[in-house]
């Protein structure tokens, strides 16, 4: 019967095991507001593969706090692919109106829009700018 081994997964660390190469560590990459930030850690440099994961990790968290990056093992997008440059807030031209979008603690993605129509261009973008960043919080610290 074979072993099963579990392997832990960390955040923004990933394990590298290149026998042809003999290299094998913990590979740390930070991603915040358009930067990266990694570094490798041998085994071989940090005294075995647990050692080097503990250093991996520690460098990992020294380097989110030291960027201003909040410390979460959830998934946060910090760059946004919309004409409005506000990650989940996208303008609807064709429905005037923005339209908000989030997934929550459970992983479930939710949806809202806000009317120009009502509120006005200006204050309808407010008003879906609070809204991402209320239910972005919940996520986090929910």
């Amino acid at each position: 019967m074979s072993k099963k081994v579990m392997v832990e997964k960390h955040k923004d660390v990933a394990r590298i095991d290149q026998e042809d190469k003999r290299t094998h560590g913990w590979y740390v990459r930070v991603r915040f507001q358009g930067t990266t930030h990694s570094k490798f850690f041998s085994d071989g440099k940090c005294g075995g593969r647990y050692s080097s994961l503990l250093a991996a990790l520690a460098w990992r968290d020294a380097t989110e706090k030291k960027i201003g990056k909040v410390r979460t093992d959830k998934h946060i997008v910090t760059v946004s692919n919309t004409s409005t440059g506000v990650v989940g807030v996208r303008f609807n031209e064709k429905l005037n109106r923005y339209e908000v979008s989030w997934v929550n603690g459970v992983g479930r993605q939710g949806k809202t829009s806000v009317s120009i129509l009502k509120h006005g261009k200006e204050k309808a973008f407010q008003l879906a700018c609070e809204i991402r960043k209320t239910k972005e919080a919940e996520r986090l610290n929910g």
